[in-house]
């Protein structure tokens, strides 16, 4: 995995860190500046709920071409020279009561028309190609086919030897579920819970293997974790936007790009959680595969789809 990041993403001597107190603090020195940037350049935001491989969750979504790199973070989580050189860091605590789809909404409101993109440390985005295209070309292709939002995939990673890597996560020695995915229909309340068009809930990963020791609500693994900010668009507590368009897996023609979210996030809250951490002595199983870090793994699995992007 380190071996993916080129030296362009090392240290730098003589860039200035950039740290800030708060969101308030990063919009009023900042926002100004990011409305000047180039709108094909879609910004990432990395929220931070752990030290688990922030810096390289932070140095893959800088090697994709994302730039700015926003993290937000508590104060004790600490940084490699070189991510807190070419990154800027917001003093954020994502464990507060909807904290996340607030922070998201409010850089949509400031940010119109550029694309946009949000995770959690310890989680690697992946598009088809994503080797040899920059993230800005993927989405130029997908705005182009008149989509102003992509849906993702969170497929999760695992460590294969919880005795080496207690707390699930080892980028050497990543797991992935090859079969055992499913999508349902998303009922529609104001619609009698009629199936909402072109709108699927997904399910798998660990999620379903352990469904037991996760709420209802967080069973899902889909994200729209691409968009192009909107003013007056909000995030929801549940990955989807305010806007249905924004939900929708595909347009109406043929089938659009989708992408995948390789995420340690639910292995590490399983091993975290007292309720199901002594009962789980390992995450692999027969339909286990060695996670390959390569999107043409992901592509051969079904896991996303390069619609008509070739």
């Amino acid at each position: 995995m380190r071996a993916l990041f080129p030296e362009s993403l090392r240290k730098t001597p003589g860039e200035k860190r950039m740290q800030y107190s708060g969101l308030d603090e990063f919009l009023k020195r900042e926002a100004a500046e990011l409305a000047k940037a180039p709108a094909g350049t879609p910004v990432a935001m990395i929220f931070c709920e752990d030290q688990a491989e922030v810096d390289t969750t932070a140095r893959h979504h800088m090697q994709l071409g994302f730039a700015p790199v926003l993290l937000f973070m508590a104060p004790h989580l600490t940084l490699a020279p070189d991510v807190a050189e070419r990154t800027k860091r917001i003093d954020f605590d994502p464990h507060a009561e909807d904290a996340v789809p607030r922070a998201v909404t409010r850089m949509s409101a400031v940010l119109p028309g550029r694309w946009m993109y949000y995770c959690y440390n310890a989680e690697f985005l992946f598009y088809p190609f994503c080797e040899t295209r920059s993230i800005a070309e993927m989405l130029a292709f997908h705005s182009e086919e008149r989509r102003d939002a992509m849906l993702t995939y969170v497929i999760d990673l695992y460590a294969g030897d919880l005795g080496m890597a207690p707390n699930a996560v080892s980028l050497d020695d990543a797991w992935l579920d090859r079969s055992g995915y499913y999508a349902l229909a998303r009922p529609d309340p104001a619609r009698g819970n009629h199936p909402k068009e072109r709108q699927l809930d997904f399910f798998g990963g660990l999620r379903w293997r352990f469904e037991e020791h996760i709420p209802v609500a967080r069973r899902k693994i889909d994200r729209i974790a691409l968009f192009r900010a909107e003013k007056g668009l909000a995030l929801r507590g549940d990955h989807t936007f305010s806007d249905e368009k924004y939900n929708t897996y595909a347009c109406p023609w043929h089938h659009n790009l989708t992408a995948a979210i390789a995420s340690f996030r639910t292995a590490k809250a399983l091993k975290r959680n007292p309720g199901s951490s002594d009962g789980i002595s390992s995450f692999r199983w027969h339909n286990s595969a060695r996670f390959e870090w390569h999107s043409r793994q992901l592509l051969d699995l079904g896991l996303m789809e390069p619609g008509q992007w070739f």
